[in-house]
């Protein structure tokens, strides 16, 4: 089971950031700016992600599937991959969501919950609606290549 929830962990942290790269070009306002910009960077970006992992954590519905994950190199994972996903000049060299989740039974009760835990991070933030919805734009279209 320890090796179940560290790969749980791993697909869901990683999985998260990876979705985010699956979209097919950055967003940008009307002011030109890209969404990394808009959210600020890779210091607000960081911030959320440390809070995101605090909610997950403190999220019975789905924190026991993280008991054995490394939180530290999970958090660089997901900072990497926001910052690519949302225009940044960051780099993920993490898995495909695909292989990484396979067989690990996620349901979409356990998606919903992370989702949560992020929308909840950005909301602490007051991450404008615009941006969040953006996010989250890039974030939904994978779902089906984690859960099962």
């Amino acid at each position: 089971m320890q090796k179940s929830i560290r790969q749980t962990m791993i697909l869901t942290g990683v999985g998260l950031a990876l979705m985010m790269t699956g979209c097919s070009g950055v967003e940008t306002a009307p002011s030109g700016k890209s969404l990394y910009d808009r959210l600020g960077g890779k210091p607000a970006i960081t911030a959320v992600v440390d809070q995101f992992v605090v909610n997950v954590a403190n999220d019975t519905r789905i924190n026991g599937r993280f008991a054995t994950t490394d939180i530290p190199k999970m958090k660089g994972h997901l900072v990497d991959q926001v910052c690519m996903a949302t225009g940044g000049s960051c780099t993920y060299t993490g898995r495909a969501m695909r292989p990484l989740h396979a067989g690990m039974k996620i349901t979409d009760g356990d998606f919903s919950a992370l989702v949560g835990d992020l929308v909840a991070a950005l909301d602490k933030f007051k991450v404008p609606a615009q941006e969040k919805n953006e996010l989250l734009g890039i974030l939904g279209p994978l779902k089906k290549d984690i859960v099962e």
